[in-house]
């Protein structure tokens, strides 16, 4: 059966609590500790962490979950992903510099991240890069693959099913929201199953049921893909 795949992004701003480690718990614990470490360390080590894995396993979410964190205690961050075309010059007041989507970098991209390791390395600042393929395979500079790879490297693997649905269910414990089996059914069959989208799917059911007072069905998912 054809999955309808949701082109939008999480309303609510990613967190490393909200992510579900699952076989990732190895990634996401060493993220807590680098960014501790960003925040807190006069001198930050300049080792890299580079985190890779298939489109919908989280990759987005922990770089930008890190980059929130960085923010809230007041440090300024480098990011730089596939829709940056004009990527700025390395600046020394970010605390940190993150890359994503290293794997879809044109070459005025690995241009400036190289550029942002070098000076990153120069000025102690940390590295946190993501793509879809290992290091070795990257089809980057080789400057810039080889840099990606001597740090710290994570593989992100995808949640199963049942950890779908523990994800699922926890997030609408979270609001309050009741899913039947039938429904959560329906929704990892028809619906695009990366993370990010279903997060947001939950929020867009949760607003129109408020909206319409009704609880949430297969017949109100249908009526709000019909209707939105």
């Amino acid at each position: 059966m054809k999955q309808i795949a949701l082109d939008i992004g999480l309303t609510t701003g990613p967190t490393l609590d909200s992510y579900f480690a699952g076989p990732n718990k190895a990634a996401l614990d060493h993220l807590a500790s680098w960014v501790s470490e960003q925040s807190n360390a006069p001198v930050r080590s300049p080792v890299p962490t580079y985190v890779w894995g298939a489109s919908g396993c989280g990759k987005t979410h922990l770089l930008k979950a890190a980059r929130e964190a960085l923010r809230e205690q007041g440090g300024a961050v480098g990011w730089l992903d596939a829709s940056v075309l004009e990527p700025p010059e390395f600046n020394e007041d970010w605390a940190a510099v993150m890359m994503d989507e290293v794997h879809l970098y044109t070459d005025v991209q690995q241009h400036a991240a190289f550029n942002w390791f070098v000076n990153s390395q120069t000025h102690q600042r940390g590295v946190l890069a993501a793509g879809e393929l290992p290091p070795a395979d990257l089809k980057l500079r080789d400057d810039l693959r080889t840099r990606l790879g001597w740090g710290h490297v994570f593989q992100l693997q995808a949640l199963s099913d049942p950890e779908r649905r523990a994800v699922l269910r926890q997030a609408a414990d979270a609001r309050g929201i009741f899913l039947g089996d039938e429904v959560m059914d329906y929704i990892l069959t028809r619906f695009s199953r990366d993370l990010g989208s279903l997060m947001e799917l939950l929020n867009l059911l949760d607003r129109y049921a408020l909206q319409t007072k009704r609880g949430i069905t297969i017949p109100l998912i249908k009526s709000m893909m019909e209707n939105t």
